[in-house]
């Protein structure tokens, strides 16, 4: 169908793109996304797309026809402000609000039938909460097992994952602020991994914790910070990389807490003696399909449809079998074989989102997880509670020297152009990396 521009109201128009932007934000999107996503719309029907100033929680919304009314005589303008603060993130309606603008832009949806679409998208239901703590569950066993857990390690990481997440879902998301349901959603998953370790439940109680704190890492802001500032984004960015480190704080002070309401109550803190790899899931194939449980259950967490899960487990276990195959057989230092794998995964997002005509930020976002440094925030909170401040540092310091090299590998890959993954097939226009 021909691209036809209708004679449409200035107001309703930018009102459909400002909506768009809405749905877009608060669910996850990155800033260069929501305008290019509410210019695309604005532009179709004729009006000015320059005057779309996004931030990370709010949108300000300016424009005019392009040219004057056949009817009134003088041109129009419009203004808005909108503030849309943080919540969760349900990439599904990112994918559903990008195929609108598209059919927009090719002109198959009128404004009327865009206004309907996004009402529809925007009430669509999140993931079932059975779901949701399933994915949990497997997300904290298949992490667990990553960073070197034995089989009966994963399975209190999975019962701790499925009650912490049951927690969140019912009393946290509900009743809490933000930073304090931060604090005790990782004191939760730490007690409970130190009550299953108290038990004889589980065999190394550092990893239990690890792969359980894992649902918890905020790696949307993470990520979704690295491409705003990639982007020349600066002040959207920053907030999100603050949001992030927030999010990673908040963490560390549940995880402390937690292990000193433990030596309060027995008398005396657990002592750890450092990190340890069970022989039992060490290998390289278990370690690629503990990375597709763990990638594939937090696609489920983020709301991705179900038709990219198998897609987003396999990018996540790609990039982290190519990291042990760098640190383990080539002798990479970690630090360079988190950047290429980084950029391996990068890369792979971008081309299946060329095939499933969804942002690449959907794959991005799960498959870097088993990369994101959850071992050092812990052992770095720990050896801080423990007393043994130079090993506190230590492990900060490997955990932000990780954090730096995957948002190395991004920007590298995101540089990337487009042609060499859409090439010259103008039919595969659905995809915005």
């Amino acid at each position: 169908m021909e691209n036809t521009r209708q004679e449409v109201d200035l107001a309703e128009v930018l009102e459909v793109a400002a909506e768009a932007g809405h749905i877009l934000l608060e669910n996850g999107a990155e800033i260069s996304r929501v305008e290019d996503i509410m210019s695309r719309i604005a532009s179709h029907f004729g009006v000015d797309s320059g005057s779309f100033f996004v931030l990370s929680n709010g949108i300000f919304t300016t424009g005019s026809v392009d040219k004057v009314r056949q009817g009134g005589g003088q041109a129009q303008t419009y203004a808005n402000v909108e503030f849309i603060p943080i919540r969760g993130i349900q990439l599904s309606k990112v994918i559903a609000v990008n195929r609108l603008s598209y059919d927009i832009a090719y002109g198959v949806c009128s404004l009327e039938q865009a206004r309907e679409r996004l009402h529809l998208i925007r009430l669509s239901a999140p993931k079932p909460n059975w779901e949701q703590i399933l994915g949990s569950a497997l997300g904290a066993a298949g992490f667990c097992a990553v960073f070197g857990g034995g089989w009966l390690d994963c399975a209190a990481a999975f019962a701790v994952g499925a009650l912490l997440y049951a927690f969140i879902l019912f009393v946290s998301s509900r009743y809490l602020s933000k930073i304090v349901g931060g604090v005790c959603n990782a004191l939760l998953a730490t007690f409970l991994c130190l009550l299953f370790h108290r038990i004889g439940f589980g065999e190394s109680l550092s990893n239990m914790i690890i792969g359980s704190i894992m649902p918890l890492v905020p790696g949307v802001p993470f990520v979704n910070g690295v491409r705003d500032l990639a982007n020349s984004d600066y002040i959207a960015g920053l907030t999100r990389l603050t949001d992030a480190m927030l999010g990673f704080v908040c963490i560390a002070l549940g995880v402390a807490f937690s292990f000193m309401l433990d030596g309060w109550c027995f008398g005396g803190m657990v002592v750890l003696q450092g990190m340890s790899v069970n022989p039992a899931t060490a290998g390289l194939l278990t370690q690629t399909v503990a990375a597709f449980v763990g990638t594939l259950a937090f696609a489920d967490l983020f709301g991705v449809p179900r038709a990219q899960y198998l897609t987003a487990g396999l990018i996540g276990a790609v990039g982290w079998c190519l990291y042990l195959v760098l640190v383990r057989y080539l002798a990479v230092s970690p630090v360079i074989s988190v950047i290429l794998a980084s950029v391996l995964i990068c890369v792979l997002a971008r081309f299946a989102a060329i095939g499933h005509k969804c942002p690449a930020q959907v794959f991005l976002l799960c498959g870097i997880f088993p990369l994101v440094p959850g071992a050092g925030i812990f052992w770095c909170t720990y050896y801080l509670v423990s007393g043994r401040l130079a090993a506190s540092l230590t492990s900060g310091f490997g955990a932000a020297k990780a954090a730096v090299a995957i948002v190395l590998g991004i920007i590298l890959a995101m540089e990337l152009p487009q042609r060499l993954f859409s090439g010259h097939d103008r039919r595969k226009k659905h995809s915005v990396h």
